[in-house]
This record gives structure tokens, sequence and C-alpha cells, in this order.
């Protein structure tokens, strides 16, 4: 990947595993310092060790998105240790499963809590640093939203999740849009289903599998599939890009099914 992201500082939100652990190791391996953030400490501090052990620099924070007063002074700790930031990776979401005449207001509420309310603090505080830092005059200053097919897509009894993902691609052009002049790139990537620890059982069984079947090419994706669209987004090769929302899907949001 070489060292395009040398003298940059990231944060990863929802960085204790999966995607977000992924996303802080390539952002470390590109060049970039890194904070990992999520709600278990436990688990951050261990990804960052690995990435220090593989000769790069991290550290690890306790940070729930959901909790948005906390997301400031988080930040601020990220960047008395490690320096201005100039890259934000809001990986952070959960699932808000359940068939709509049976979400209850508070799985409601927790699902935007943290999907949209977390993308948007997190954005807004994030760019307010950047400004103020000169890293957005600059040119660096890069905020990536992950969102997901949900965004444009129905998932059968995922309405909350389906509409969260929806607000963090219209928010993801809203903010691009408002921040254009300042210098702040918003983009963000809409991911198909990646096989992780939480969802290889469920494909395993007679109904993963028919959903599998469905898929155009029959298969799950893998973290690395969105490598490079992430460092896309995160580097030089963003300075023209900004308020755009990219699917990387293997395909599986495609009508007509398998």
């Amino acid at each position: 990947m070489g060292d395009i992201l040398a003298g940059q500082v990231a944060v990863v939100t929802g960085a204790s595993g999966g995607l977000g652990a992924h996303f802080a190791k390539v952002l470390a391996a590109a060049g970039a310092k890194v904070a990992l953030t999520a709600r278990r400490l436990d688990l951050v501090e261990a990804h960052a060790g690995e990435i220090a052990a593989a000769g790069g620099e991290a550290m690890a924070l306790k940070l729930d998105v959901a909790d948005a007063a906390a997301i400031g002074p988080a930040l601020d700790e990220v960047e008395a240790a490690l320096g201005p930031i100039s890259i934000l990776v809001s990986n952070a979401g959960v699932g808000g499963e359940g068939l709509a005449l049976d979400l209850s207001i508070e799985e409601w509420d927790r699902t935007f809590d943290v999907n949209v309310r977390g993308v948007f603090f997190g954005a807004q505080q994030a760019a307010r640093r950047m400004i103020a830092s000169g890293v957005a005059e600059r040119g660096d200053a890069r905020i990536v939203n992950i969102a997901s097919i949900a965004s444009h897509t129905v998932l059968p009894g995922l309405s909350a999740y389906c509409a969260s993902k929806a607000s963090v691609a219209m928010l993801t052009r809203s903010l691009a849009r408002e921040w254009a002049r300042k210098g702040v790139a918003v983009n963000a990537i809409c991911p198909g289903y990646i096989e992780t620890d939480i969802n290889s059982d469920w494909f395993k069984t007679e109904g993963g599998q028919k959903q599998l079947k469905g898929f155009p090419r029959r298969r799950l994706m893998e973290a690395e599939d969105l490598d490079a669209s992430l460092l896309m987004l995160c580097g030089p090769a963003a300075r023209a890009i900004t308020g755009t929302v990219i699917t990387i899907d293997d395909g599986q949001s495609l009508p007509g099914g398998g």
C-alpha cells in the first residue's frame, strides 16, 4: 500500500472488531497514525497492539458514539496524543433488527442514536477540528461514513436499520455540500454482505444458503474488497471527490436474484 497516508492522523469508530478493526489496520499500513475507538476498550487495545507490533502507530480509546457529548472530548484526546485529526472513518453501527410491528421505541432510538446521531456529531466534531487546525485548508480533511446497501435496498425485517443507513447516505451528501468550500471532503461507502463472525453461522443454515443463492455471484464479500475504495476516499486521490456514495457489494443489490 505504500505510505500514501504518511503524516495523517485517522480516527476509526466501532473498531473493536470486524470492519472497524480491519479499516484501522489498512490505514495504519498506509502510513497513518490511527486511533481506534469503541465501547470495549480491551478489544481496541488488542487491535492497537497488533498495529504497533506491525510497526505502525496506534492508540485505543473507549467511546460510545451514542453518547454524543463524549465525542468531542475523545477527539481532543486523540489530537493531544497523535496530532491534528485529518481522517474520520465513522464505522460504528448497530443492526436494528426487528419486524416493524414488533419494534420498540427503545430499539428504534438505539439504532438512530448510534447509526445517525453518532455519525452526524462525529462528523461535526471532526470537521470543527479539521478546520481549526488548518488540516482542511491544506486539503487533507477526509470524513468517510460507512453506510450499507440498506441505504438504497430493502432488507426484510430491518426497517429501522435501512432507514438509518439511508439517513447516513443523505447526511453524507448534505455535509459534503455544506463544507465543500471549507475543504472537508465527506463521502460514504455502502458495503454489501461481508462474512464476519456475526453472520457466518447464519449463512450455514438453510435460510442463509437460500439468501446466498439469491446473490448474483452466490457468495459473500470479504473485508479486503473495500480496501481500495477506503484508501481512495481517505487519501490524496479524493482531492476532487466529495458527496459521493459508493456501493461495493459484489452485485448483491442488483435486481433479479441469483
